[in-house]
């Protein structure tokens, strides 16, 4: 059987969710990997639970994870944790922004590209390609920003 790693994103509306998966996607892609991904953000534009699921691998079936088989789960609001719990594998990785000292954010909306940071020391995807899709998805105004945030997730200590 093929390996299809899950990733999960989740957190609140307006925390750059769909933005940060839609990165992540990209650049697995672009890495030559079979991509799916799936929104779900009912009530996002008043500040409810926004979550995205991208599924990778050679050959991947279905943009949903199936419960329980989340790889790594990036958590931008922590204190949802109780709704997406159940959705870690045994051994998945939490990864939550509460591991991040906000401070060395070079701003508190890059925080999702921060997260991307943290998760990109777990996949193989190389560091130009992680730049190169940041700068094309964002406006240039917020590439310096978004960069150095992604470097702050990049040598975060875990």
């Amino acid at each position: 059987m093929e390996t299809v790693t899950n990733i999960k994103i989740a957190g609140l509306g307006g925390m750059g969710i769909l933005k940060s998966s839609f990165i992540l996607a990209e650049a697995l892609f672009r890495c030559g990997h079979d991509v799916k991904k799936a929104e779900v953000h009912g009530m996002s534009q008043r500040g409810g639970s926004v979550a995205s699921d991208i599924r990778f691998g050679k050959t991947v079936l279905s943009p949903m994870i199936p419960e329980g088989e989340t790889d790594y789960l990036l958590l931008l609001a922590p204190h949802e944790i109780e709704l997406y719990r159940d959705a870690l594998r045994p051994g998945g990785r939490l990864i939550s922004s509460a591991t991040f000292d906000a401070v060395k954010l070079p701003h508190s909306r890059s925080l999702n590209i921060g997260m991307l940071g943290l998760l990109s020391r777990h996949l193989t995807v190389p560091v130009p390609l992680w730049q190169s899709v940041i700068r094309e998805a964002l406006p240039g105004k917020l590439h310096d920003v978004n960069l150095r945030a992604f470097d702050v997730g990049r040598t975060v200590e875990l």
